[in-house]
């Protein structure tokens, strides 16, 4: 089986949930930024050294699996929808790091390669958000999907400062 279908050639994609819509439409926008953003993950973690970091990404990209399948569903319901469990896991993931890392302002982003891969991830991860938030406005979004990315960003810049803090090279704005 091919993956070349042309299917697509004339503006046109398939949801999960088989209607076929634009390929500029809000919920293909949506779901494809949160594409952009597992890519980004799968990049980053070839460059983590911290092990735990590591398996953290392997799980926010099964994650963003499910995000993504639910955003293409638009008639019926998503098989394994994220669930509001999900965003208190990230909850805790955010509140373990900030125990150990004690910021006191803000940061200046990505000082090291691995940081400033998280970085980037975290931004495109806000992007997705913001994607998702328009689409709330005229379609059904649940809201643990929304709190879910809303707190992925937050474990994103956490797991970057971890990152640095490992090595000593957390910089601050007023340093």
């Amino acid at each position: 089986m091919s993956i070349v279908t042309g299917t697509g050639d004339e503006g046109l994609t398939g949801l999960w949930s088989g209607e076929r819509v634009r390929k500029d439409d809000p919920r293909v926008e949506a779901y494809g930024t949160v594409d952009e953003l597992d890519s980004l993950l799968g990049e980053a973690k070839h460059y983590l050294k911290r092990s735990d970091l590591k398996i953290i990404i392997n799980e926010l990209q099964k994650d963003l699996f499910r995000v993504a399948g639910h955003l293409a569903t638009r008639t019926g319901s998503y098989v394994d929808p994220i669930r509001e469990a999900d965003a208190e896991r990230l909850t805790a993931y955010v509140e373990a790091f900030e125990a150990d890392l004690d910021l006191n302002g803000f940061v200046v982003p990505g000082e090291t390669l691995q940081s400033a891969k998280l970085d980037v991830a975290r931004t495109v991860c806000r992007r997705a958000e913001r994607r998702i938030i328009s689409l709330a406005w005229d379609a059904d979004v649940p809201l643990a999907l929304r709190h879910y990315m809303n707190r992925l960003s937050d474990l994103l810049f956490i797991m970057a400062r971890a990152e640095e803090a490992a090595e000593g090279k957390i910089r601050y704005v007023k340093d």
